[in-house]
């Protein structure tokens, strides 16, 4: 078995990726337990290939891919079925993307990673339709909270900005009479997103109305630059703003599973429908390579398709 302290960072490693699971991706409680069980066998496989002087708290740092490739050909002779095999993988995938947006490796090991063809996976997006009843809904809320949960939901769908990105805002990161953010992504890239006039009032009166009515009576705290903040004054985490957008998705009594991710996906989707540039799509959602936006392209051509069949008398 690993020894301590050791594994208790690794523990905790997987305790904060398994939380971007929950609050980010929104998965559920099954495939949750199933991506834990993933990498506790994964772990289990390094134990016995690496040398011990190898097994140390900056463990995934010294993973390469060839300790990849051999996990995968142990699991393939153990005869697991397409589907799981393409879960274990894809739970090894997920989890060396995340310690790289944390900056906690430098080299993603998983990047020639292949996994058993399943088909391709296209993420759950709003209709248009969806999105303007949830706002409908919200904006009926003129409560403290409520005001500012608007104010949140009418900024990501104006920026597709990730959560992560949407939680570290500060106030001085909103230009409002340029009518930009600037945002700080994946890397520390820092890009500048415009937002639309509605977006920008509504974010304006929540922060000169309503953020006021948030922050500590005290004169000095470390969240005083925080921009979305929680009941006690404290800056608003990524499980939080997924726990307010799933009740503002049952409120609205909408038929989806809305995680932050969804809502993402839902900009992306909506401007490229609507003739927005790939390339300008591209530089909007800070991806570094365009074959990621190009799955939108998909995805909107998909729903066009599904339309069509809806509407056409002998589809």
């Amino acid at each position: 078995m690993l020894k301590l302290p050791m594994e208790v960072e690794v523990q905790k490693t997987i305790d904060s990726f398994i939380g971007y699971l929950v609050s980010e991706r929104g998965l559920s409680e099954n495939t949750i337990t199933a991506y834990r069980n993933d990498l506790n066998q994964f772990l289990g496989f390094l134990e016995l290939e690496k040398p011990s002087n190898q097994i140390t708290s900056n463990i995934w740092s010294n993973i390469i891919p060839d300790d990849l490739k051999k996990y995968v050909l142990a699991l393939q002779k153990r005869d697991y079925s397409k589907t799981t095999l393409a879960r274990k993988i894809a739970s090894l995938k997920s989890l060396f993307g995340f310690l790289i947006d944390e900056g906690l490796i430098h080299n993603n090991p998983t990047i020639s990673l292949v996994s058993p063809n399943k088909g391709t996976s296209i993420p759950q997006f709003l209709t248009e339709e969806d999105i303007n009843t949830l706002l409908k809904k919200m904006s009926s809320d003129e409560s403290v909270n409520g005001r500012r949960n608007l104010a949140m939901l009418e900024l990501m769908y104006a920026t597709g900005i990730r959560v992560s990105e949407l939680v570290s805002l500060n106030t001085k990161d909103i230009n409002y009479e340029e009518g930009y953010i600037r945002c700080l992504g994946k890397g520390s890239k820092e890009r500048l997103i415009s937002i639309h006039e509605y977006a920008k009032n509504t974010l304006l009166y929540y922060t000169l109305e309503i953020r006021p009515l948030l922050v500590p009576h005290k004169k000095a705290t470390v969240f005083e630059n925080a921009l979305f903040l929680n009941n006690r004054g404290q800056r608003i985490t990524r499980q939080g703003f997924w726990l307010i957008i799933k009740k503002c998705a049952i409120d609205a009594h909408l038929q989806i599973n809305l995680t932050p991710h969804t809502l993402r996906h839902s900009f992306a989707t909506h401007m490229i429908q609507n003739g927005a540039p790939l390339r300008f799509l591209q530089e909007i959602l800070g991806h570094s390579n365009i074959s990621t936006t190009q799955l939108y392209t998909h995805m909107a051509k998909t729903h066009v398709l599904r339309e069509y069949d809806k509407a056409h008398p002998r589809a």
